[in-house]
């Protein structure tokens, strides 16, 4: 016997714009405003809640700016591109070139209406356009996308945005090349080495100190005497990338340094610690010459940390000489090759 038409359906109608789904027992909104269909789950089996829920949605779509209804996703593309231009240019750059891309490859065109795009289309645009060849374009792709549609979702444009479902991938956990203190100093040796190099002081002054200190590129560039303690034996400087100060110590392999590029006379607060703002080629110099791996200047960081950890000083210690704010579960989770020793010393402690 064949089943009936109403035993086929998946859905049972509960209530005015209420369903509930028959294989599961989850409830789901089916709501038309303008030309538009939209369903989306209430994510919960209890009927109460539902109808609370529903009750919200609706409210939500009461707000939303009917008379936008129009609006093409090129237009959306360039009103987002308008709230990022305070950004660096680099970063505007990235997502320009990801807005290019929407308004020249969308399926169906940019003049697609906004109310029109669906979820699907997203998924096409980001394999014809990033496929495989890099997961970190891909990233890149998504998140910018992700961000377009935001802004239509927090304009009341539209009721949920068609991306809220894509996903970034994980990316592969790439090699990180670390050289060893020892590696290091030949390196700084080298670069002071090259007579012929008007920069070579100031380079090998600038990489010395990136690997004593333990800081990152912006934080050493950026550093000017006023931020300099030599009495109270600190460093006060600022995390670009969070854009929080932080106080480290001047550690006394790094004071000799210090006290050599401060010299006899005392420089002026505003004036600059180090004199370029980094030591890539030099860096990359030395390493070719001394037949090393490719090291980064970030590269002097991380050995500064596994240093740190192999040295037996505790992790939430390290954290704040980094300008980190977890108590050292990035630095756990980044140097789960140093940290295991690290544990087992502490636990001789007991």
């Amino acid at each position: 016997m064949k089943n009936s038409k109403k035993d086929a359906a998946p859905f049972d109608k509960v209530g005015e714009c209420l369903y509930r789904y028959r294989s599961s027992g989850v409830y789901y909104a089916r709501i038309k405003t303008r030309s538009k269909e939209i369903r989306r789950s209430l994510e919960t089996r209890d009927r109460n809640v539902a109808k609370r829920k529903l009750s919200d949605l609706k409210r939500d779509l009461g707000l939303l700016d009917l008379e936008a209804g129009d609006l093409t996703l090129a237009e959306l593309c360039e009103r987002y591109f308008k709230t990022v231009l305070h950004q660096k240019p680099s970063t505007v750059q990235g997502k320009r070139m990801v807005i290019d891309r929407m308004l020249a490859h969308w399926p169906g065109g940019s003049s697609r209406r906004l109310s029109d795009v669906r979820t699907s289309e997203i998924r096409e645009f980001l394999s014809a356009s990033v496929g495989e060849n890099s997961k970190s374009l891909y990233n890149h792709y998504v998140f910018v996308v992700r961000a377009v549609f935001d802004v239509a979702l927090q304009d009341r444009l539209v009721a949920a945005s068609p991306a809220a479902d894509i996903k970034a991938v994980k990316r592969d956990k790439p090699i990180r090349r670390t050289p060893s203190f020892e590696e290091f100093q030949k390196i700084v040796e080298d670069i002071r080495s090259q007579a012929f190099n008007a920069d070579c002081q100031d380079s090998a002054d600038f990489v010395e100190f990136l690997g004593l200190a333990g800081l990152g590129q912006a934080e050493a560039s950026s550093l000017v005497w006023g931020d300099i303690d030599m009495k109270r034996g600190e460093i006060t400087t600022f995390r670009h990338k969070t854009s929080k100060g932080f106080v480290v110590p001047i550690y006394p392999q790094l004071r000799p340094l210090i006290e050599r590029l401060k010299g006899s006379l005392d420089p002026k607060p505003e004036e600059r610690v180090l004199k370029i703002n980094d030591a890539k080629k030099a860096l990359a110099g030395a390493c070719r010459r001394l037949n090393f791996p490719a090291y980064s200047q970030r590269a002097l960081r991380r050995m500064f940390i596994t240093r740190a950890l192999e040295k037996g000083i505790d992790v939430q210690v390290i954290a704040q000489w980094q300008g980190h704010t977890d108590g050292g579960k990035l630095i756990l989770d980044t140097y789960s090759h140093v940290s295991p020793q690290h544990v087992k010393r502490m636990a001789q402690l007991m």
